[in-house]
């Protein structure tokens, strides 16, 4: 390669372009860039110049005769969000239309975010980080089931929105989303079913088939990154099953692997995109503490991660980038919230209250 050194340019007011490594601009003399893209370290590089390590695909920058490699940090998926919801429940067998919010970043009690449009418990929940859906679930006053899907708009407080309808009656049932798509695992039905449905959030209609968990069940948990969704445990069993899909294109679940002791009655689950949490339910023996993990991207068992703050299941689940907060459940229904640090595995820490003690409740983040 040949080096030309030239000690004096000048410009008659037109601007200069030297493809990839140099730009004079008219009038001005100025070097506006200078970029690589190559295996070998440039030659006579200026400070501020910048490289692209083709061999390794490192970004760096030149600054006082050395080059130093960029870090670049990955901006959290668009399905997370500071703000956590908590919708829907139980007291007593009656089913509750309550919205709560909280922030998940700093502790303290929730606040009335509005109302469902239908009151039910065992319904699901997840978001595109500005839009909440909210699906299924069961009056248990009168035992009827619902194919309720509605919608709130995360960053507005307010009463939820007609969206559609499941392809049947649904409770039980968890949800997952992708940022685009949410896909429902319904649940229970006239009976217990693997039936999984999806929608595109941004477009209010019915939802459509997607297909199938590897075995039915219901009143199990769910969580996701921008590219799977997981569902974990439930009844009858209780389950320690845990299926996974891509959620953009539509097919049967796949084995992913295991909990740590298999759990019904609604595993709570959430994620931040890369780790994903299942805490709580009932296990053949006993309600449980337990808070499972897993690597979304990578197929395996759940691994102990630590205890909530007491027994505790048919609770609901948030998270963003950093936290995960569960809250509510119980046979006698609970207001306590507990939060943990999702990249640092232990026991939960006291976060607040709910604005009301209730069960069969559903969680979702964004805005």
């Amino acid at each position: 390669m040949s080096t030309i050194k030239v000690d004096t340019i000048t410009n008659d007011g037109s601007t200069v372009d030297f493809t990839y490594n140099a730009k004079v601009g008219a009038g001005s003399g100025a070097l506006k860039k200078e970029y690589y893209a190559q295996s070998t370290e440039p030659t006579y590089p200026c400070d501020g110049a910048l490289w692209f390590d083709t061999s390794d695909d490192v970004f760096k920058i030149y600054a006082n005769d050395l080059w130093y490699t960029t870090a670049v940090t990955e901006p959290p998926p668009p399905i997370l969000g500071n703000r956590g919801i908590f919708a829907g429940g139980d007291v007593n067998n009656t089913e509750q239309n309550n919205i709560d919010y909280i922030d998940i970043t700093t502790t303290g009690n929730a606040t009335d975010f509005g109302n469902l449009t239908q009151a039910r418990a065992f319904l699901a929940g997840c978001s595109n980080g500005s839009r909440g859906i909210l699906a299924g679930g069961h009056s248990q006053s009168n035992t009827t089931f619902y194919n309720i899907i509605e919608y709130i708009t995360i960053a507005n407080t307010g009463n939820g929105t007609d969206f559609g309808d499941l392809s049947a009656t649904a409770r039980g049932c968890a949800a997952v989303s992708n940022g685009s798509r949410a896909a429902i695992a319904l649940g229970q039905a006239s009976a217990t079913v693997n039936t999984i449905d999806y929608i595109t959030i941004a477009t209010p209609g019915n939802s459509q088939d997607f297909g199938d968990l590897t075995v039915a069940r219901k009143q199990l948990g769910g969580a996701s990154s921008t590219t799977r969704g997981l569902f974990a445990g439930g009844n009858p069993g209780p389950k320690n099953e845990i299926d996974y899909i891509t959620i953009a294109t539509t097919g049967n679940a796949t084995d992913f692997g295991d909990l740590t002791v298999g759990r019904g009655s609604a595993p709570a689950g959430c994620s931040n995109g890369t780790r994903a949490l299942f805490g709580g339910g009932y296990s053949s023996s006993a309600v449980s503490d337990v808070i499972d993990y897993v690597t979304i991207a990578t197929t395996g068992n759940a691994t102990d991660f630590g205890n909530l703050t007491a027994v505790q299941y048919n609770m609901a689940a948030c998270a963003n980038v950093t936290r995960a907060i569960f809250g509510g459940g119980g046979n006698t229904p609970v207001n306590v919230m507990a939060y943990v640090t999702i990249s640092t595995p232990g026991n939960a820490t006291d976060f607040g209250d709910l604005t009301l003690a209730r069960r069969y409740l559903t969680g979702l983040s964004g805005n």
